[in-house]
């Protein structure tokens, strides 16, 4: 017999985990006890629970299964649902064990007690209050299963104290048998066949592709679709990096902060095929700026996602990559050239802001320049704010990723995101790129990075505002600044030094290239400050 404490850590190992990131309590002592004395599990203590989700995402974006994430009871736990919530809305596999009080005890409001099923139910995609310790085995099986099946998502253990105690038979399930979860994978094939007549009655087909191609892992099959259709590409944020930036084919980010020739092209289209998105308010802020005419192909494996925002000609309920697959092996011979063309012609005559600056850098110059330095299979962390639309907008893709908190917009993303990237990938060039406010959201993880050795690389464009809360105050607003104003935030530099960390800071286009050259040289963490006008727009 072994405790529950015990079962969780043979499951987890049995599940193949290697990495947990954690920050420990009262309520998780036994189960910390435990996990100390495990040879094939490696604890990484974060230095506030929401960065455990985080860094449990960017971990599982990369190494393409469910991060794992704990923390003790009550605030530990509260603390946490802003990445589950973050995570659920990008769609990013997490389990999530967090500490509760003895199941005796719940519902007195005893010493750190809080209804975590009850507070993260909008935030994950199921939840379970352990009651039995011997049910540990089967709902971790089940956790994983759920998480990164379908639509991915974070699921939610939450766990008594005293559970963690008991004594059981410890057995593990060899499969998962749940009543009513049976996701659809393949693509219907009479909606195929629909779609295979609509591309070839189409003349101005367009495909927008969000981030489920990534949850699917079909970005080869992708590119395959494009080119064998001929068909250009937009994409929204999640969307980023499905094919290079570069490529001919891909026309750029649609959306309120998009390229303009990509939202011209969805308003011209005639056909439009969603693969992996919801198309949200940012990425079509009205659906009248659809054609009136434009016929709607929706792929997507969650079937409340498919016609939500936007009406839908053709739903196809199916994993991204299966469905694709289908199409290609239906052998389509489609070549719409004079459409095509002409979309290349004009993303070719595109002028960039990449001009100098009288004060300050250039940003989005510099993330150009930075991207294009960046070893081509690097992952790109963008935070929230101006920095984000600078680096989705100017951002030089290739082989690697660009992660970003695209749903929930949480600041505080991009560092800890980063830590779980390169945790997943220690042989990839990691760089973290923020705002001088989402930063100080952030700013302790630096802690966890020195403590286990993690080599990132982090940009701060400081530019000593709320920039992107003060530019919607300058449009929308009469010009009425207010509560943006970071004057009293603490010299970048020297927090980086009092951890050891090698920083810089540069204020000129002409700094920015040996900075960079540097800062990627260098072995080992480090910080870039970059200072911008705070004028600085963000488109």
């Amino acid at each position: 017999m072994i405790t529950g404490a015990e079962a969780i850590v043979r499951s987890l190992e049995l599940e193949g985990v290697e990495v947990i990131f954690g920050y420990p309590g009262a309520t998780v002592c036994p189960l910390y006890d435990k996990l100390s004395k495990s040879t094939k599990i490696k604890h990484i203590l974060v230095r506030h629970e929401q960065h455990a989700g985080h860094e449990a995402s960017g971990y599982a974006r990369i190494k393409k299964r469910p991060g794992v994430c704990i923390t003790t009871s009550g605030p530990g736990a509260t603390n946490l649902i802003t990445a589950l919530g973050t995570a659920y809305m990008d769609s990013i596999p997490l389990v999530a064990i967090t500490g509760q009080v003895s199941s005796d005890l719940l519902g007195r409001d005893v010493f750190q007690e809080a209804d975590m099923t009850g507070a993260s139910e909008p935030f994950t995609k199921y939840s379970y209050l352990v009651k039995n310790a011997a049910d540990l085995p089967r709902i971790i099986k089940e956790a994983f299963h759920i998480a990164s099946t379908g639509r991915p998502g974070p699921v939610l253990i939450d766990i008594p104290v005293n559970v963690q105690n008991h004594k059981f038979d410890f057995y593990y399930p060899d499969e998962v048998e749940l009543r009513g979860y049976k996701p659809t994978i393949k693509g219907h094939a009479g909606q195929i066949k629909r779609v295979m007549k609509a591309i070839n009655h189409a003349e101005r087909p367009l495909i927008c592709v969000g981030g489920g191609i990534f949850a699917a892992g079909g970005q080869e099959v992708f590119r395959q679709f494009i080119e064998t259709l001929n068909i250009p590409v937009v994409s929204t944020m999640m969307g980023i990096g499905a094919v290079p930036t570069a490529h001919p084919l891909y026309m750029g980010m649609l959306g309120m902060h998009g390229k303009s020739i990509a939202n011209q092209a969805i308003s011209d289209s005639d056909l439009l095929i969603i693969i992996g998105a919801r198309v949200s308010d940012r990425a079509v802020l009205l659906p009248a700026a659809v054609g009136k005419s434009t016929k709607i192909v929706h792929i997507d494996i969650d079937p409340a996602e498919i016609g939500k925002n936007l009406s839908t000609f053709i739903p196809v309920v199916g994993d991204a990559k299966e469905v694709l697959n289908q199409i290609l092996d239906a052998e389509p011979s489609r070549k719409a050239d004079e459409w095509t063309d002409m979309l290349k012609q004009k993303k070719s005559k595109l002028v960039l802001d990449y001009d100098p600056r009288s004060y300050g850098i250039n940003p989005k110059a510099f993330v150009n320049m930075l991207s294009k330095k960046l070893p081509d299979d690097n992952i790109y962390c963008a935070d929230v704010g101006q920095n984000q639309i600078w680096s989705a907008a100017n951002c030089d893709v290739r082989e690697g990723r660009f992660l970003t908190s695209g749903g929930m917009g949480t600041m505080g993303y991009s560092i800890p995101a980063a830590i779980g990237a390169k945790t997943a990938a220690p042989d990839k060039t990691v760089v973290a790129v923020c705002g001088d406010g989402s930063f100080q959201m952030q700013m302790m993880e630096l802690g966890t990075i020195c403590q286990h050795n993690v080599d990132i690389k982090i940009v701060v464009m400081k530019n000593q505002k709320l920039g992107l809360v003060c530019e919607i105050q300058k449009t929308a607003y009469k010009n009425n600044i207010t509560a943006v104003d970071l004057c009293g935030s603490p010299d970048v530099t020297a927090i980086a030094g009092a951890y050891g960390i090698p920083a810089k800071s540069i204020s000129s286009m002409e700094e920015a290239e040996r900075a960079i050259e540097e800062m990627l040289n260098h072995k080992g963490t480090f910080l870039l400050e970059c200072i911008v006008d705070e004028k600085e727009s963000s488109v």
